[in-house]
C-alpha cells in the first residue's frame, strides 16, 4: 500500500515539473498554429481589430498565383541540392573522421564549429567573400562565371546560397553518421577482412545496412531544413535577383510584413505546415521500416 502511495507521489512530482514546459509549448506552438489556421480563412491585414471570414478564398487565390508555384519550385530545387550536398559531404566526413587514430575529438570540434555560429552572421561573412574574393578568383583563373558575385546572377544565386547552407548544415549530420558508424560491430569487419572482402564490399554489405536508419533521419531532416529555409536566402539576396532565390519562407515574410497580407501569409504558412507534416509522416514511416533487421 505504501509503495503505491509513493509511486503516485512520484508520478505527480514528474507531472508538476513537466507542466510549465507543456503550458509554454501549448501556448507558443499549439495555440499559435490554431490561431494561424483560423486567420487563414479571414481577410485580416495584421493591424485591424476586425476582420471578415472569407472561407477558402485565400487558398484559391494562392493556388492561382504563379508566384506561389514559382516559389515552391525554387524551394524544391533548393531542398534537393541541400539534401544531396549535405548527405554526400557529411557521409564522407564521417567516414574520414571515424577512421582517425589521433586528434579525433579536436577534429570533430573543428568541423562542428560552423554549426555554433548564427546563420545571419555566416551569411554576412559569405556575402563579403562572394563580392570581394570570388571575382578576383574568377579573374585569376579566367572563369567567366566568377567574374562577378554569384549572388548577382539569377543562374548561380541559388547555388551560392545552398553552398553557404551546406557549409553550416553538414556538422550535425556528420556527428549522427559517426554515431551510426560506431554502432557497427568490429567483429563483422574482421570476419570480412579474413574472407578477403574489399573495402568497397565491406562498406556496401556491412556499413550501409547499419546506416539505413541514420541515412533516413539525416535525409528527412535535410529536406525539412531545405523546405523551411529562410535566413540564408533573405540575408544574402532577399529573394533575388529576379526572384531566383525567392523561397516560400521569403514569400510568406514579404506578404506578411511588406504587403500587409497577413491572412494570405497565414494561408501560405498552413500549406507549408501541411508539407512539413507529410515529410514528418514519411520520416516516422521510414524510421519504422529502417534498421538492420528491417524492424
Amino acid at each position: 500500500m505504501n509503495k503505491k502511495i509513493v509511486f503516485s507521489w512520484d508520478r505527480l512530482t514528474y507531472f508538476l515539473f513537466s507542466l510549465p514546459a507543456v503550458i509554454l509549448y501549448s501556448f507558443f506552438f499549439v495555440y499559435a498554429v490554431i490561431v494561424g489556421i483560423n486567420y487563414s480563412f479571414t481577410d485580416w491585414n495584421g493591424i485591424s481589430k476586425s476582420y471578415n471570414y472569407i472561407g477558402f478564398d485565400n487558398y484559391l487565390s494562392l493556388f492561382k498565383n504563379p508566384n506561389f508555384w514559382q516559389s515552391l519550385e525554387v524551394t524544391g530545387k533548393y531542398a534537393l541540392m541541400l539534401v544531396i550536398g549535405v548527405m554526400a559531404l557529411s557521409l564522407i566526413l564521417a567516414l574520414s573522421l571515424n577512421s582517425l587514430k589521433r586528434f579525433k575529438t579536436f577534429t570533430k570540434s573543428v568541423y562542428f564549429l560552423p554549426a555554433m555560429i548564427s546563420a545571419v552572421t555566416l551569411s554576412l561573412i559569405w556575402d563579403q567573400m562572394f563580392y570581394r574574393i570570388a571575382p578576383k578568383i574568377g579573374e585569376a583563373l579566367n572563369i567567366a562565371a566568377l567574374s562577378q558575385s554569384p549572388l548577382a546572377s539569377p543562374k548561380y544565386a541559388l547555388i551560392a546560397i545552398v553552398l553557404v547552407n551546406i557549409w553550416q548544415a553538414v556538422a550535425l549530420p556528420t556527428l549522427i553518421f559517426i554515431a551510426g558508424l560506431q554502432s557497427v560491430p568490429d567483429e563483422l569487419y574482421e570476419s570480412a577482412r579474413i574472407d578477403g572482402a574489399s573495402t568497397f564490399k565491406r562498406f556496401r554489405f556491412i556499413t550501409m545496412p547499419f546506416l539505413v536508419p541514420t541515412i533516413t533521419v539525416n535525409m528527412v531532416l535535410a529536406i525539412k531544413a531545405g523546405v523551411t529555409s529562410f535566413d540564408y536566402a533573405y540575408t544574402l539576396t532577399g529573394g533575388g535577383p529576379i526572384k531566383a532565390s525567392n523561397l516560400i519562407g521569403i514569400m510568406i515574410y514579404n506578404d506578411a510584413f511588406q504587403n500587409m497580407k497577413f491572412a494570405m501569409a497565414n494561408a501560405e504558412s498552413v500549406v507549408l505546415f501541411v508539407i512539413i507534416a507529410v515529410l514528418s509522416f514519411v520520416q516516422i514511416w521510414l524510421s519504422r521500416k529502417g534498421g538492420v533487421n528491417g524492424k
